[in-house]
């Protein structure tokens, strides 16, 4: 297939969509005795850039394997999450079973977010990203990129 590019604008906020998910995603989580942190959700290029040089040009760890526009939180389509605890410390702890019903909190989180339309970093073939939830609309990166967006409303 071949794109021609268009002349659309960067996103400057999370899709109304993506939003709203989160929104539902945290409240259902709450329901069954889960709280979660939104750790990040849309981020710019520019943020994405500063990211992608920790552990390479920057001190630290790689936290991200793409750069500014190769990433769905740059098109307002992805959010990070964390489990918080009881004394309000926030963990990325799979196995934590903090409502006591014999089933790891994060993995009910993604079973929820998936049942919205969310798909999850831990499926990917490659670098797992446990905390990486996104509705990519059926758009590549690649499309993204090249000025096709998703919907604003249901």
């Amino acid at each position: 297939m071949e794109y021609k590019k268009r002349n659309t604008p960067m996103p400057t906020m999370l899709n109304p969509i993506v939003a709203e998910n989160r929104d539902v995603l945290i409240q259902r989580a709450a329901e069954k005795g889960i709280k979660i942190v939104i750790t990040d959700d849309f981020r710019s290029a520019e943020e994405q850039d500063r990211l992608y040089a920790k552990g390479r040009t920057e001190e630290g760890s790689i936290v991200t394997h793409v750069e500014g526009g190769e990433s769905y939180h740059n098109y307002g389509l992805a959010v990070d999450f964390a489990l918080q605890q009881n004394d309000g410390n926030v963990v990325w702890d799979l196995k934590r079973d903090g409502n006591k019903n014999g089933e790891s909190d994060w993995m009910e989180v993604v079973a929820i977010a998936k049942s919205l339309g969310f798909e999850w970093g831990g499926d990917w073939a490659g670098f797992k990203d446990y905390p990486h939830l996104e509705m990519d609309f059926g758009l590549s990166i690649r499309e993204l990129q090249y000025g096709e967006r998703p919907p604003a409303s249901k």
